[in-house]
């Protein structure tokens, strides 16, 4: 009998993950990670962020088992995952990685729905959750459905690949350099994308990346990894990039961390003077919560050093000087 869950419902909760004092080591007696503590919220993107070796690729495996650690516990929302079926917990993560993995000789649709399938769920039910997904990630089902990979670009089969990892709607969902295998410009606007389509899933995320233009563009918190999988520091961007904790961390993030830092901390009342009679006719206005970034290309392209933060309905709140950006 098929077991049909209503393609439209409520998304499950989002679920926490826990790793306590995670080790693994192989049997050459090389740690890939050493006694690794680290809490996720449930709906929170982490990212995982280091030099090559650091073990963060490693991480990822253990949660959903592909690799299983020598010590240590990895909970999904309070259960430890050792404990059951990998393939059960397999079909409860979604999973993206670097070069996708799609079935070549499958329609986009199929690829999309093949976790469905595995569960059981009806045709009906499947195909109306593929062709919402398809909608939410940008490609037409009536579009794209029938096409197959070798007839998409690279940023449609990564958009499929997250589509897929999607479907049956999974309480966590792990990234594996999901955007490194495209080019920049595309890139960047698969990064907006998916800012996007986290904004409306909330799901749990873990995401492996080696740019950390990436990790601090969109990463909820981020975790610098040190070689064997050693917790260096484990804050939000704009905390890692005004504050790093550890000569590693400074020398990782590197000495124009100030200006990557604009790109992720916001305008806020705090930093506004008061504003001048002559400003409304002199300065660019932008509105409060922006982030400073805005504000500093805004002052260059007009020649000044200082703007007009706005607040609702576009009224005045005050002036944000050059001066005050890197505070």
């Amino acid at each position: 009998m098929d077991v049909t869950p209503p393609p439209q419902a409520a998304p499950s909760a989002a679920a926490a993950i826990t790793l306590e004092s995670i080790r693994k080591q192989y049997p050459d007696g090389t740690v890939a990670v050493d006694s690794l503590d680290l809490h996720i919220a449930p709906g929170e993107l982490v990212v995982l962020i280091g030099p090559s070796g650091c073990g963060k690729s490693t991480v990822l495996r253990m949660v959903n088992r592909l690799i299983e650690p020598s010590a240590g516990r990895i909970l999904l929302d309070g259960t430890d995952i050792t404990s059951g079926d990998p393939v059960t917990l397999r079909r409860r993560i979604g999973y993206v990685i670097q070069h996708v993995g799609l079935f070549p000789h499958q329609s986009v649709r199929a690829n999309v729905g093949t976790v469905p399938r595995l569960l059981g769920w009806s045709r009906r039910a499947a195909r109306a959750r593929v062709d919402e997904l398809l909608e939410l990630v940008g490609l037409p089902p009536g579009q794209y459905g029938d096409r197959y990979p070798g007839e998409l670009s690279g940023g449609q089969r990564q958009r499929v690949g997250v589509a897929r990892a999607l479907a049956a709607d999974p309480l966590v969902l792990l990234m594996d350099e999901p955007f490194s295998a495209v080019d920049p410009i595309v890139r960047g606007r698969l990064q907006d994308e998916f800012r996007r389509l986290q904004a409306e899933v909330r799901k749990t995320i873990v995401l492996v990346t080696h740019d950390l233009d990436e990790a601090v563009r969109l990463g909820d918190r981020i975790a610098v990894l040190s070689e064997g999988g050693r917790l260096e520091q484990y804050a939000t961007p704009d905390e890692l990039l005004r504050a790093p904790a550890t000569e590693f961390v400074r020398e990782f993030v590197g000495a124009d961390r100030g200006v990557r830092r604009l790109a992720v901390a916001p305008i806020t009342a705090e930093l506004l003077a008061p504003r001048r009679p002559e400003d409304s006719s002199e300065l660019p206005e932008v509105p409060i919560g922006a982030s400073r970034y805005d504000a500093l290309a805004a002052m260059l392209t007009a020649g000044v050093d200082a703007v007009v933060v706005t607040g609702d309905a576009d009224k005045p709140l005050g002036r944000l000087t050059r001066d005050t950006l890197f505070a």
